[in-house]
């Protein structure tokens, strides 16, 4: 297994682990910025408050793209193991 090899599994590793975490990753950061706004305007500096909200919606982003997430991970692990002779010889 030459380095290069090493290198480009590790690359798609890292795309793929990008791909998969970045809905949540997204929904998060849209609720968290929602409830900051709300917390800044209103002056309620509850820290506790934005805890919930960030909860909920990354739960729901995994019910909506799970799916997808599976299939993208399906699909990886399928190559990696379809393709494994070639990286081993």
């Amino acid at each position: 297994m030459s380095g290069d090899l090493v290198i480009q599994m590790a690359q798609e590793a890292l795309r793929m682990v990008l791909l998969i975490s970045a809905p949540m990753l997204g929904l998060g950061l849209l609720v968290g910025l929602a409830v900051s706004v709300f917390q800044a305007t209103t002056s309620i500096q509850e820290q506790t408050l934005a805890f919930i909200p960030k909860i909920v919606a990354v739960f729901v982003a995994i019910l909506i793209f799970g799916p997808w997430m599976l299939r993208l991970m399906v699909e990886y692990v399928t190559n990696m193991l379809v393709n494994l002779p070639y990286y081993i010889g």
